[in-house]
């Protein structure tokens, strides 16, 4: 591991360069370029071409379909389990949506130029990320679904539960005004669900900061998306079951990516 691995984390943190054959994660590290991946950055603006292909490590990624009138609406979530410029492997031009960074971190980039050039995905590569691609095109329907048919209430777990399962901490920085906008719906919707939650100690909020107090009250109140997007995530990257995942606060985060994608938990 080389000084920029030791500060950005290793690539292997990413689910889906962990799944690479060894041969071909080889090839790819040579063009790998770590990179801090600061709260707000927009990565991809919708329409466009990226410039890279992201694979985050600790940073927190929304996709979002924004209206011509500036409003806007989460239709998926990226962190260590994906990847960030879908276009680039389906060779299909431009993004659909506009990619922000929410959640400060890490990650790696490779420049589109290199994937042009002659670094294409193929063979268990390109089944692995077709597939990551796939399970993406489902978390932003069941999203769809979410915000038509579910309870602000139901949303905000579902959101919360995805930004804990993505982070290394059990705290999270979200506003109400923030998790409104992530969701389409109303400030004040998002401040009565949450006042309901503390009340009830499944988080603690204080400053723009949610604190998660109890993991399973979250998967309890829930609306049953969060937990069909994970198992098709699941379903469609049988790989990672075979590949162990970063050590985040195990006992903070019982039931995450760690343990639904059949990986051992390793805290140390």
């Amino acid at each position: 591991m080389n000084a920029n691995d030791r500060y950005h984390g290793s690539p292997s943190l990413n689910f889906l360069l962990r799944a690479f054959p060894a041969a071909d994660r080889a090839r790819w590290d040579e063009q790998l370029q770590p990179v801090a991946l600061a709260a707000g950055t927009v990565l991809c603006e919708a329409g466009e071409v990226p410039h890279d292909l992201y694979f985050p490590t600790t940073a927190i990624v929304s996709s979002l379909s924004v209206t011509h009138g500036g409003a806007s609406a989460e239709i998926a979530v990226v962190g260590h389990e994906g990847l960030v410029g879908i276009s680039l492997v389906l060779r299909g031009g431009s993004e659909p949506n506009r990619s922000v960074v929410q959640g400060a971190g890490h990650g790696y980039r490779v420049a589109a130029q290199e994937i042009r050039n002659g670094l294409k995905p193929a063979g268990a590569v390109l089944d692995i990320l077709l597939g990551y691609c796939q399970s993406l095109f489902a978390q932003a329907a069941q999203t769809a679904v979410c915000i038509r048919h579910h309870s602000i209430e139901q949303q905000l777990c579902r959101r919360l539960l995805m930004a804990l399962d993505r982070s290394s901490s059990n705290e999270l920085a979200m506003t109400h005004e923030l998790a409104g906008s992530l969701l389409g719906v109303r400030r004040e919707g998002v401040s009565v669900a949450a006042l309901r939650l503390q009340r009830d100690g499944a988080i603690s909020y204080n400053r723009g900061r949610i604190r998660i107090l109890r993991r399973g009250q979250l998967e309890q109140r829930a609306c049953e998306c969060y937990h069909l997007a994970r198992t098709e995530y699941q379903r469609l990257l049988p790989a990672g079951r075979a590949t162990a995942p970063p050590p985040y606060a195990p006992e903070q985060r019982a039931s995450t990516w760690t343990q639904w994608a059949g990986c051992p938990v390793n805290p140390h």
